[in-house]
């Protein structure tokens, strides 16, 4: 079986300050954006990866969703516990100062974790949680 990571969603609240960040602060490049009667669709992904993307989402758009289930995202969304997703860099520290620089709220300073992972995590504008972990360079032989 060949099956691939196409997409992962992330809500958004504030679509400028979203692009803003995915594009200005981690230099996503945008795949798409798209607006439907006042909600708008932002997809984003690495430039050197296009068959890897994030879709940013209206929360809660699917008609589905009841009124009660809307005003539960949107609290979670606001505490942060809503959405998250994991990136990996090859320099987590100059990833993190360039996120410190575009005025990102941080979470968590790069930390070695007792797990044998170094990240930091960070929160994009909606309140979702960006951890992002150092990626060994190839044919290293850095373990934990």
């Amino acid at each position: 079986m060949d099956i691939t990571i196409h997409a992962s969603f992330l809500p958004h609240n504030d679509p400028d300050a979203a692009l803003a960040f995915y594009r200005d602060t981690l230099g996503f490049e945008v795949r798409n954006d798209v607006g439907y009667q006042g909600m708008r669709w932002i997809t984003v992904g690495p430039a050197d990866q296009p068959g890897t993307s994030i879709v940013l989402t209206p929360p809660a758009a699917d008609p589905g969703v009841t009124d009660e289930e809307r005003r539960t995202i949107t609290e979670m969304m606001a505490k942060g516990t809503y959405g998250a997703i994991l990136l990996a860099t090859p320099d987590l520290d100059d990833t993190f100062t360039r996120l410190q620089a575009g005025d990102t709220e941080i979470v968590q300073e790069p930390t070695q974790q007792p797990y044998g992972i170094r990240d930091c995590a960070v929160r994009d504008p909606a309140g979702n949680l960006i951890r992002i972990q150092e990626r060994p360079e190839a044919g290293s032989s850095r373990r934990s």
